[in-house]
């Protein structure tokens, strides 16, 4: 459900709110409009955990670049919090068209991961991670279990492949030397990362 707060002083009190009890962590502002997300739950919390843990072995560890768990990537040189966005997961390889500001990066990342939570909007947020150049985009959507990788090609983040239980094909990275696909588990499938030469392989 989608709720808009027309009354100025609710706003600033639900804003407020959430700032003083650190829910605002991952909310966002799209084009001057505050968009409040819901709170990760823990197999969100653990899915990021392992994807950053695995993605700095791979890419963190031997300096191909930076491993980042949300950050803020804007699309605004001035007054970058009047529209942002937050990926669960980020990776900017060395030589990164996008800048570094501290508080948020201007431009996008090489790689991201976005973990679908309910009522979150991700698929929203795809003409805003191709205008800042994303690179390639990996969805991975809980209800029901799949991935999908999205590359820019001509300006548009095209999706190139998708990964579920009954089909799990497997999605090659362009941009870092793994791949990623659905396997058979429980209590629930498992994500298979696999290094481009074969081993090692890892699950999330």
């Amino acid at each position: 459900m989608t709720a808009l707060i027309a009354d100025s002083d609710l706003q600033r009190q639900v804003i407020a709110h959430r700032r003083a009890n650190g829910s605002d962590r991952w909310d966002e502002v799209w084009d001057g409009v505050y968009v409040l997300m819901p709170l990760p739950n823990d197999e969100l919390q653990g899915l990021v955990n392992r994807f950053c843990t695995i993605l700095d072995l791979v890419i963190g560890l031997p300096g191909l670049g930076l491993v980042r768990p949300g950050v803020n990537i804007s699309n605004r040189d001035d007054d970058w919090t009047a529209n942002y966005r937050c990926p669960d997961v980020v990776v900017f390889t060395n030589g990164t068209a996008a800048e570094n500001r501290e508080t948020h990066w201007l431009g996008g990342p090489d790689f991201a991961i976005e973990v679908v939570s309910p009522d979150d909007q991700t698929w929203d947020k795809l003409p805003f991670y191709e205008s800042v150049g994303t690179r390639e985009l990996l969805i991975v959507d809980r209800e029901p279990w799949s991935l999908e990788l999205y590359r820019l090609q001509d300006g548009r983040l095209q999706s190139v492949g998708t990964s579920t239980v009954a089909a799990p094909a497997e999605l090659a990275s362009e941009i870092i030397p793994l791949s990623f696909r659905l396997q058979p588990s429980e209590p629930r499938p498992a994500i298979e990362i696999r290094h481009r030469d074969g081993q090692p392989v890892w699950t999330a």
